[in-house]
């Protein structure tokens, strides 16, 4: 069976001179804002509206372009997420209600440090952690 693609952001901000990162919990699961495309979306715009519907971020700025990695497929049915890199200058986060759950979808959102980031997240988002942080310390 084909994985089908989700589509997130790696977003990233400054508060007091240190680069904090977006997290959202479901669960015991801490990842990036990301979900499904739906039908006849490109994964970038996929991306921006998961981001916006889950966070209520708006103001994504892709100043380091429109890179982005893949994880390996995992999951059931398998699925394989898209990732890209976006800066907001957003602090204050309202978690989206999911009409089809009639809740929000995450249970928690955190800006992180990458210390704190990396204690948090697991091996295969930890690797697009390490993707966005060697884009991040080029510039």
């Amino acid at each position: 069976m084909k994985p089908y693609l989700s589509a997130g952001v790696v977003v990233v901000r400054k508060a007091r001179e240190q680069r904090l990162y977006l997290l959202l919990r479901a669960y015991n699961y801490w990842d990036f804002p990301k979900g499904k495309l739906e039908p006849e979306e490109t994964p970038l715009a996929a991306a921006i509206r998961e981001v916006e519907e889950e966070s209520g971020i708006r103001d994504l700025c892709f100043d380091w372009g429109e890179a982005w990695i893949e994880t390996r497929p995992y999951s059931r049915p398998l699925k394989i997420a898209r990732y890209y890199l976006a800066r907001t200058d957003t602090g204050h986060i309202a978690l989206g209600v999911n009409p089809e759950l009639g809740r929000p979808e995450h249970h928690e959102y955190r800006w992180v440090t990458i210390g704190q980031a990396q204690r948090l997240l697991t091996p295969r988002v930890l690797r697009v952690l390490e993707w966005a942080e060697g884009i991040l310390n080029v510039g």
